[in-house]
């Protein structure tokens, strides 16, 4: 049985987490940021959990 190779791309983007969740960086956070709140800006910094059918795609690019 071969291994199984992760998606280096994939690997960069989203963590797993120990229950797991897939856990993503926020959206609107690269540029434009003197027209956002600071309390907008602050919430972007935390991530977000991807969506439950993204989710399912991105599993099995993460296998370890």
């Amino acid at each position: 049985m071969p291994k199984f190779k992760t998606r280096k791309s994939v690997a960069k983007r989203f963590k797993v987490t120990k229950h797991g969740t897939v856990m993503r960086r926020c959206a609107k956070t690269r540029h434009l940021a003197t027209g956002k709140t600071r309390k907008k800006k602050r919430q972007l910094r935390s991530g977000t959990t991807a969506s439950r059918p993204d989710a399912v795609n991105i599993r099995p690019m993460l296998p370890y």
